[in-house]
């Protein structure tokens, strides 16, 4: 099959998907909408919801079928290193957050004093979740969240975090219709979901509110309170680039395996151009996100803080190195490839379908390498004698199918 076939039959699933939810939620009050809606505010009254709050929030709210179709969509490739950083490092986005460290240093010096956040971070951080303030979504929470508490797939996380959003505009931080965000219900400059916001939400300036839509003072602190609460220490970086020996057991890599720094020396690795590895003391883990071919990185402490936010690593690693470039150092080391290799969600299915018939458990085949899939296709590159870092590759993928026959 074709990859532009593959896309069109992605597409036409995607639209017959969408299709088939329309009448669903075309129909929704009389299919059980307003019912659904009335046990909901129930719920929330008991839980001290003012009757009035209810009313405000959740006024004229129906499903929203572009929610539902956001919440379906998937991608069709899997995301590869440097497809994901080049457009989130850009020159353009790390003079912007030069200009907004400049701008606000006099309150992210009092944020960093209180919480021991570096002001780059912050930025860092900021940059990637919404531009700087520049985008924060256009979905109304209150519709966005009831959709999905409604909707079957997650209903009982997007029930909670709905009535924790009933929660913030009872408390009176802000009023519903300027409760903004994306289709998902993340909100303000940094982009916290209700549940973010009640456990780590600030009013920093003191106040009365807790306000991370507008007031940048207390969105920066929210930001940093939460990091601090996630692990977040001051001291160590989040990890930084490392060159690594001919000789390295692949099998040793990945985030799960966190050594004594001083132990991934002992085995060769060095900084690029052959210094000394930083923080010898601390516990740290190689990640090689592309590869064992490709960049290799020592992870520490504030890497697996950033998990906490969002559990991706390519995520984790743009973070750290946008606040690096922010703060004026250097681009990575590593170059991309002319062309970076890019397997489809199909040709991870087939991969994790293989391994299952070879006795190596990678679970349903659902076309995500997660953590079951890599421990598996680690196994199996340890068996066969391959480099055992538990990336998949065409070059593995036809392997698997030749044993598999």
């Amino acid at each position: 099959m074709t990859l532009l076939s593959r896309r069109s039959l992605m597409g036409q699933a995607a639209f017959l998907a969408i299709a088939a939810a329309a009448p669903r939620l075309a129909g929704a009050q009389s299919a059980g909408f307003d019912a659904w809606l009335a046990d909901l505010r129930a719920e929330a009254l008991a839980k001290g919801i003012s009757q009035g709050t209810l009313n405000k929030a959740l006024q004229g709210v129906q499903p929203n079928p572009r929610v539902i179709e956001l919440d379906r969509t998937q991608p069709e490739f899997t995301q590869t290193f440097w497809r994901y950083m080049q457009p989130r490092i850009t020159d353009e986005r790390i003079a912007a957050g030069q200009v907004q460290l400049a701008a606000n240093a006099k309150i992210l010096a009092q944020v960093e004093e209180t919480y021991g956040v570096a002001a780059e971070v912050l930025m860092a951080f900021w940059g990637l979740e919404t531009n700087y303030g520049g985008y924060m979504g256009e979905f109304a929470v209150f519709e966005a969240l009831a959709t999905l508490a409604w909707d079957p797939r997650r209903a009982d996380f997007f029930r909670a975090e709905l009535l924790n959003a009933l929660r913030i505009v009872e408390d009176g931080h802000i009023w519903p219709e300027a409760m903004v965000g994306s289709w998902a219900g993340a909100m303000g400059h940094f982009q916290f979901l209700p549940s973010t916001f009640l456990a780590a939400a600030v009013d920093f300036d003191g106040d009365g509110r807790k306000d991370i839509w507008i007031n940048t003072t207390d969105a920066f602190a929210s930001a940093a309170n939460f990091l601090v609460k996630s692990g977040w220490r001051g001291g160590p970086p989040w990890g930084y680039e490392v060159a690594m020996p001919a000789n390295f057991p692949w099998q040793e890599s990945g985030a799960d395996n966190r050594q004594p720094v001083a132990r991934w020396q002992a085995l060769g690795v060095r900084l690029p151009g052959g210094g000394n590895l930083l923080h010898p003391q601390e516990q740290g883990a190689i990640l090689v996100p592309a590869g064992w071919q490709g960049p290799a990185f020592v992870v520490l402490s504030n890497f697996y803080a950033t998990l906490r936010w969002n559990n991706s690593h390519l995520y984790a690693i743009s973070v750290g190195h946008l606040a690096e470039r922010i703060a004026g150092k250097g681009p990575f080391k590593a170059k991309p490839p002319a062309e970076e290799e890019r397997l489809s969600r199909e040709e991870i299915e087939a991969m994790q379908s293989y391994l299952n018939k070879l006795g190596y458990d990678s679970g349903e085949p659902d076309g995500k390498v997660g953590p079951k899939t890599r421990k598996a296709l680690r196994a199996f590159q340890l068996a066969q004698g391959y480099p055992a870092d538990a990336y998949p590759t065409r070059a593995i993928i036809a392997a698997l199918a030749t044993l598999v026959g």
